[in-house]
């Protein structure tokens, strides 16, 4: 089973070169997706959102539609956490039977809207689970709290992360768990992720960046995967395509 997770940017590095990128990948089973738009937001022109005013000439603002087009031997199942058109957005083939699909918000709650930067929204985790070969199987994606103040460790973050691991153990077989945490790798976090036996394929291939020539900050750290112990991992890269600030991961296992 092959897996993609890519933070898309809303498409910011390029329309095109953004759906051409799915084409090129759509051998892949399944695609974890972050920064998804459906329509544009119902927000004034000038809106700050993650520390940028709102501009949507260079977002792919139908890139649910877009994307799914493109992917027509998928099934989508989108999961916004602002207004109903913006979010996380999980691609799975066709062949795959899926027992469930949901959402668990780890912070805040649905509908919740920040005083301030719209980036310091609510966050939701996404999960699909599906059989395979009569075993179940589960894949979450996410998109962790941005607060302006870098990728260290704040009481919401932590919070967050003990969400989701409560969540985790209420399942019964192998999870995947991918997506932009904005967390550095040294972050307490993160170490509760691998101190619940979670594997962190980003430290255990030792990949040293996850994002892409877009991205000028220092320390170039945000997206992860883990995987429960049993799972068999056959490849983990960083994707050389530069569609987005973000690198995708590829997770075959």
């Amino acid at each position: 089973m092959k897996i993609i997770s890519l933070n898309t940017w809303g498409g910011r590095a390029g329309k095109q070169e953004q759906l051409d990128f799915f084409e090129n990948h759509k051998d892949v089973d399944i695609f974890c997706l972050q920064e998804i738009w459906s329509a544009p937001h119902d927000l004034e022109r000038g809106t700050v959102i993650g520390g940028t005013a709102l501009e949507t000439e260079n977002i792919l603002t139908e890139g649910l539609q877009k994307i799914s087009e493109v992917l027509s031997d998928h099934t989508a199942y989108f999961r916004p956490h602002v207004d109903d058109n913006y979010g996380l957005l999980m691609f799975i083939k066709k062949e795959y039977k899926v027992i469930h699909e949901g959402e668990r918000w780890v912070y805040k709650h649905k509908d919740y809207i920040p005083e301030g930067d719209l980036g310091n929204h609510a966050r939701n985790i996404q999960y699909i689970t599906f059989e395979k070969d009569g075993t179940s199987f589960t894949v979450i994606n996410f998109h962790g709290l941005w607060n302006g103040k870098g990728k260290g460790d704040s009481e919401d973050r932590i919070l967050q992360t003990k969400n989701i691991l409560e969540f985790t153990k209420t399942l019964d077989h192998h999870f995947v768990l991918v997506g932009d945490f904005n967390l550095l790798p040294d972050t307490e976090s993160i170490k509760l992720f691998e101190d619940a036996e979670l594997k962190n394929l980003i430290k255990e291939y030792g990949i040293t960046s996850t994002r892409t020539s877009f991205y000028t900050k220092p320390v170039p750290y945000a997206d992860y995967a883990f995987v429960t112990n049993g799972v068999e991992v056959k490849d983990f890269k960083v994707l050389p395509e530069e569609v987005s600030d973000h690198a995708a991961l590829y997770l075959e296992i």
